[in-house]
């Protein structure tokens, strides 16, 4: 029934796909790829899903992805932090992604809604000339325009009037995106188009359905999760297999091996065993909702967007086989299928107990803690680029800046949210160790992503 439901998701969003073309080039070996942009991606977790996906897929791959976003930002203000916050990154791939903020929040529903969504656009445009012509001087970074997610207008969503025209003006900023693109020869892609129509798809069926967590602004996990499949196949990656294998029992042969390599094959009247050695793992699914004001999980995501019928098999097929058969991996029993089934293949990327699925976990959930460290430096640079920049106190680091957060946090409530976080960051050495544990982990997600040999048998029941 799972491989039924997942099927009829792939028809349901067969036109999504039949528009989509590999329009990003995939990251290489030694990249820093940084993402720009609003809360969004400052409080987000698509980049992270995105670097989750290379650490189990090249496990042999060198890459950094870093957080670039703040919440709040306009083109404006990115503007205003390029130097500082995100050339200092040194990226190799630079994602540049705005429009929430830009297009406002307030006059849609007025009676000047045609004019203030004008000015809006023309404000936005303006800042990110400034920030293309900063783009052009750059030497050696590949540009990657990103239409934003889209506000949501049309879900049904109680004591939450939607802002009307707010979208349309969001749209054109994405169009404005993408004629830079073709302007500098950048790369594009568009989550804005898609991400509607899974959400129209969705709505169809329950009217409250909404990507986001119920703001119509901040996609929630699963929706994160969809952005970070739509990026992924813009790199071309759909199709592309964790690892394949099929075994004909009759004549105990290796038919074919796709991204692995099978040895020491045996078998008699009542079992078939093998040692295996993937090159990739399996693509890790989290079920837990995890940020602020999250109410779903990553893994719902398998309700919206194909990823696991695209990106995330790992088959194994057996064929001339008769009857039922236990899996062991490593003599660890994994579950019980019949002929018909093993001859059709089995997706061990969506059994979350086989010994790989368990090693992806141990990444995902080392990345999970890096993305939370990563999180207490972008609430540290919202305090120095939104509050303590216009106040002469950038990188103050100092009492006078701690002062000026306690005058003003009666007013800016996120600044007292974000006051102990400053307080403890603005020390080197707490920052210096904080990079340290950042540095650890990453280093810990690479020793142990590299896939490793296993044992597979099948024992006729």
């Amino acid at each position: 029934m799972k491989h039924i439901f997942s099927v009829l998701i792939a028809f349901a969003v067969l036109g999504l796909q039949s528009s989509f073309s590999q329009t990003v080039a995939p990251f290489e070996d030694d990249d820093r790829a940084v993402f720009l942009g609003n809360s969004i991606t400052d409080g987000g977790h698509y980049h992270s899903y995105i670097w989750l996906y290379y650490m189990t897929r090249f496990p042999y791959m060198n890459l950094e992805v870093m957080n670039a976003g703040i919440g709040g930002n306009t083109a404006a203000d990115m503007y205003e932090r390029l130097d500082g916050d995100v050339f200092g990154k040194r990226p190799t791939v630079l994602m540049v992604t705005f429009g929430m903020n830009d297009t406002g929040y307030t006059e849609y529903n007025g009676e000047n809604a045609e004019k203030y969504a004008e000015d809006r656009y023309k404000e936005c445009k303006r800042n990110f000339e400034k920030i293309e012509k900063r783009l052009l001087g750059l030497e050696g970074v590949r540009i990657v325009m990103i239409g934003g997610s889209p506000y949501d207008e049309t879900a049904k969503i109680d004591g939450n009037t939607p802002l009307i025209g707010k979208n349309a003006v969001m749209d054109r900023i994405v169009a404005l995106q993408k004629e830079a693109a073709d302007r500098n020869g950048w790369e594009f892609i568009d989550f804005s188009k898609p991400l509607v129509e899974i959400a129209g798809r969705m709505q169809a069926e329950d009217p409250a359905f909404t990507l986001t967590m119920g703001d119509r602004i901040h996609p929630d996990n699963d929706g994160h999760m969809a952005m970070a499949y739509l990026f992924l196949k813009a790199q071309g990656f759909a199709g592309k297999k964790v690892a394949a294998v099929e075994i004909n029992a009759d004549d105990g042969s290796v038919v074919s091996a796709e991204n692995c390599t099978v040895s020491a094959l045996k078998k008699d009247r009542k079992e078939i065993s093998f040692d295996y050695l993937a090159g990739s793992l399996p693509y890790p699914m989290d079920t837990v909702s995890r940020g602020w004001g999250s109410k779903r999980a990553q893994a719902e995501a398998e309700k919206l967007v194909p990823f696991v019928e695209e990106m995330n098999q790992e088959i194994l097929k057996v064929t001339g086989l008769e009857g039922e058969y236990k899996l062991y991996i490593d003599d660890q029993l994994i579950g019980t299928w019949d002929a018909e089934e093993l001859a059709e293949g089995i997706n061990m990327a969506e059994i979350t107990w086989t010994p790989q699925y368990q090693q992806a976990l141990e990444v995902m959930y080392l990345n999970e803690w890096r993305w939370e460290l990563e999180r207490n430096f972008r609430d540290f640079a919202w305090m120095q680029y939104g509050f303590l920049k216009p106040r002469g106190l950038l990188d103050a680091n100092d009492r006078r800046a701690v002062e000026a957060i306690d005058e003003g946090k009666a007013k800016d409530v996120w600044a007292g949210i974000h006051r102990d976080n400053y307080a403890k960051l603005m020390h080197r050495n707490v920052r210096e160790a904080r990079l340290d544990e950042i540095r650890l982990l990453s280093d810990r997600m690479y020793e142990i992503n590299k896939p490793v040999s296993h044992r597979i048998m099948l024992k006729k029941k």
